[in-house]
């Protein structure tokens, strides 16, 4: 058995189909509790929107942001990249400040939730809680009218926002019971050098907050990093090559984070692509010592056969991983979001067995 503290067969990366925070937890608990170390609460509501949470609750209110152009979607909901509000910092603006991070308020408002369903039984005791945060500049990506200028202020802000915040978090969730996840999309898309209006040193900005970020989260909270391809309007935004940079990313955080790094979350290929040697070979590279690999392998697409073509394919590059959806699968709850959650737990089950409760 490995000495690893996260062993589990299953991650669920983030959003779930579900109406409300406890219906989130609730499923979560009764379906997956014996599948995952740690539960999220389903990003519900209006964080179903995922960084569209802090565009509209985080960077529009402040008082120092201008805001440009709004959405030119019909319904006030951004169908694409391009129609998500435009924003910029004011003229002679040098320093930005926020006092404090709505996110931080409603995974402490869960919190309470998954206590009492702990308390009630749903939720196993070994079961961390969850909590998934935006890294840098998924957050800040509005900025687009000089992003590089502007996030060289927001940046800063952000993370004293976060150093805050974690803090008050912490006061409410022991850190022997919170998971966090770094979710880090904009950062990978900006990489590969499809998203124009970013410009500046991509690099520096997955790789900056990487250590100044992650070092300051006590080592008694559980860690991970979910690399992703995004998922607005539809998965991936940018169908890669390879899986080379997202192991570039993952060697460099496992090395440089300031402390450990529990798990990693790489995002799979589509469908088309399970048995393309080429996509997963990089994977032998990866360098990561104990830290718990999953790949985002699981499609609804294809079900069960699609999961192993995947998975042997995967498994001549990295022979001990678990799975998990490519993304948070909240935007994508199927015609029964019911059915989905039981459909995922049977297609992962087939490839994954019971795991190991615990961690």
């Amino acid at each position: 058995m490995s000495d690893r503290p996260v062993t589990s067969p299953l991650l669920l990366v983030g959003s779930l189909p579900a109406d409300s925070t406890e219906a989130a937890l609730r499923a979560g608990g009764e379906l997956f509790g014996d599948l995952v170390f740690a539960l999220p609460d389903g990003e519900t509501g209006p964080r179903a929107a995922w960084v569209g949470y802090e565009r509209e609750r985080l960077v529009r209110p402040n008082p120092d942001v201008e805001t440009v152009a709004e959405t030119e979607s019909p319904t006030g909901v951004p169908r694409h990249a391009y129609e998500t509000p435009i924003f910029k910092i004011r003229e002679r603006v040098k320093e930005l400040q926020w006092e404090s991070w709505p996110r931080i308020d409603d995974a402490l408002e869960s919190y309470r939730v998954f206590r009492a369903l702990r308390v009630e039984g749903v939720i196993p005791e070994h079961v961390r809680f969850q909590v998934s945060l935006p890294f840098p500049s998924s957050a800040l990506n509005g900025f687009k009218v000089d992003f590089a200028a502007d996030y060289a202020i927001a940046e800063p802000a952000f993370e004293d926002l976060f150093t805050r915040e974690l803090d008050r978090l912490l006061a409410d969730v022991p850190g022997g019971d919170l998971a966090l996840q770094w979710d880090v999309c904009y950062e990978v898309l900006d990489l590969e050098g499809v998203i124009a209006w970013m410009g500046g040193d991509p690099w520096e900005r997955f790789t900056g907050p990487v250590q100044r970020l992650t070092a300051k989260i006590p080592e008694e909270v559980l860690v991970g990093y979910h690399l992703c391809y995004g998922t607005l309007p539809a998965w991936p935004m940018h169908e890669p090559h390879d899986m080379s940079l997202l192991v570039r990313m993952a060697n460099y955080a496992v090395a440089n984070s300031g402390r450990s790094v529990d798990w990693l979350h790489l995002a799979g290929p589509p469908y088309l692509r399970s048995e393309d040697d080429r996509f997963f070979a990089p994977l032998a590279d990866l360098d990561i010592g104990d830290t718990r690999p999953y790949l985002g392998i699981v499609l609804p697409l294809d079900g069960v056969s699609g999961l192993k073509r995947r998975h042997a394919t995967a498994s001549r590059y990295l022979p001990e991983f678990g799975v998990a959806m490519y993304c948070g699968f909240g935007r994508q709850p199927g015609e029964n979001p019911a059915e989905t959650l039981h459909t995922h737990r049977e297609t992962v089950l087939e490839v994954a067995g019971q795991g190991s409760p615990g961690r």
